[in-house]
């Protein structure tokens, strides 16, 4: 059962954490576009190719297929395409960072490219495509191979790219010749200045997705655990904050977030919960040489844990992250469909910002939330992810969800049909393309048209 407002300010001690309630949804999207009335773009069109149905005014193309040729001649083009950054480039130039969350046994697996391996029994990695000022496709090539798993990311000030591997396992389990668990940074422009070097300062555990603050440098990461002990929220104090490409290989320290008297962020169920004073407690062992990070001695008092801590970016003054969903039945404190946290440095302050269903009025018509981008609209991109039909959807100021995108590629039977999940929403720097990924089979998508 999730817990109530009574019962978190009574019987869990969160008093001290000094909770409060606000209205914080609205808040996220105050003096945007869709605070000015903004209400979608109207039903699907079916798309008479079945790959893509979108809105009337709205068209495609396909960048990219897995399977493909690249024209680096590395390879295929691998499966699984999960987080995406597009980043900007010379003369208008975007370059796309995708990365592909395959495991050791996936059939298409990154090319390993000399320079650019980490751990040639691993199949995991990015790809790193360039487009020109009119979209057109001018390279592809690998960008980093021989990692494990890499789910999401998030974009560097400076333009690069940092991939996250969602696996743990150690040097001699399934193969592997080195220990996973990493982050690396991507440089899509020249692969090569970044190489594949793990950044293991920045701690060894499932990771997720990174949001960095361009004002401090500090790096926010999630941890994506579905069963217990879940994941928690960190931060990376770096040592040389905002040093350009390569600065983050000098080290630093990981601490996770403790919020008092609240050991599952799952338990809070009411939009606009609000924790001050919260807590940063250095991870004893950030390698996790013997034990796992999320299981490791944090003190009498514990840390905060929370199921499926997924997407996390950086907007304004503030990190926001994703718990994708929670259930009871596996162990979390309460149920839901998706939460999106906001975090202020500022002010050490952590807000619940957005609940996903069952006990509140917003609710995904599929199962969950994954991805998540700020729209120019000033709302949220929302990639779905779940059983039966995948879509991407838009939300509004009020809680109000509008389609954007269906998945049309069947990848089951007619009398069993399976849609393959959309992953790595991202925007073009001039706001006027949305990239998105198709998981199975793996397609980036380039959707233009009247964004606002």
């Amino acid at each position: 059962m999730s817990a109530t407002r009574r019962q978190i300010l009574t019987g869990t001690g969160a008093l001290s954490a000094g909770i409060a309630f606000t209205g914080a949804f609205p808040e996220l999207f105050a003096g945007t576009a869709v605070a000015r009335g903004h209400r979608g773009y109207g039903p699907l069109v079916p798309d008479p190719a079945g790959l893509l149905d979108l809105p009337k005014g709205f068209r495609y193309t396909v960048l990219s297929r897995e399977g493909q040729e690249m024209s680096s001649g590395e390879g295929r083009v691998p499966g699984r395409p999960d987080g995406m950054g597009a980043l900007p480039g010379r003369r208008g130039r975007v370059h796309l960072v995708r990365n592909h969350e395959n495991s050791h046994t996936s059939a298409l697996g990154v090319p390993t490219v000399p320079g650019l391996t980490y751990d040639p029994m691993a199949r995991g990695g990015c790809t790193a495509l360039e487009l020109d000022g009119r979209g057109n496709v001018l390279s592809e090539r690998v960008a980093v191979a021989g990692t494990a798993v890499n789910c999401a990311g998030g974009p560097t000030p400076w333009g690069t790219w940092l991939t996250c591997e969602e696996n743990e396992s150690k040097a001699g389990t399934n193969g592997y010749t080195k220990d996973h668990g990493f982050v690396f940074e991507v440089d899509g422009a020249d692969p090569h200045r970044t190489g594949a070097v793990p950044l293991t300062a920045m701690g060894r555990f499932q990771h997720e997705a990174v949001a960095l603050d361009p004002r401090s440098g500090i790096v926010y990461e999630t941890e994506d655990a579905f069963q217990p002990p879940f994941g928690l929220f960190y931060r990376f104090l770096p040592e040389r904050p905002l040093g350009g490409s390569g600065s983050l290989r000098a080290g630093g320290e990981l601490e996770a977030m403790r919020v008092p008297g609240v050991p599952d962020l799952s338990a809070i169920d009411e939009p606009g919960a609000v924790f001050d004073r919260i807590e940063w407690v250095p991870v004893p062992d950030s390698q996790a040489r013997e034990t796992p990070i999320r299981v490791q001695d944090f003190g009498p008092r514990g840390i905060t844990h929370a199921q499926k801590l997924e997407g996390c970016y950086w907007g304004g003054r503030a990190a926001y992250f994703v718990s994708s969903f929670a259930r009871s039945a596996q162990g979390s404190a309460g149920d839901h469909y998706g939460q999106v946290w906001k975090y202020e440095p500022d002010h050490r302050r952590l807000t619940l910002v957005i609940v996903f269903g069952p006990s509140t009025d917003i609710q995904l018509p599929g199962e969950s939330p994954d991805n998540i981008c700020l729209a120019p609209s000033g709302g949220l991109m929302v990639c779905e992810d779940g059983d039966g039909a995948q879509h991407v959807y838009g939300l509004t100021r009020h809680g109000e969800l509008y389609t954007v995108a269906r998945n049309r590629q069947n990848t089951g039977t007619p009398e069993a049909p399976r849609w393959g999940e959309f992953a790595g929403v991202a925007f073009s720097p001039d706001e006027e393309t949305m990239y998105v990924n198709v998981y199975r089979p793996g397609t980036t998508f380039a959707i233009t048209g009247p964004w606002c």
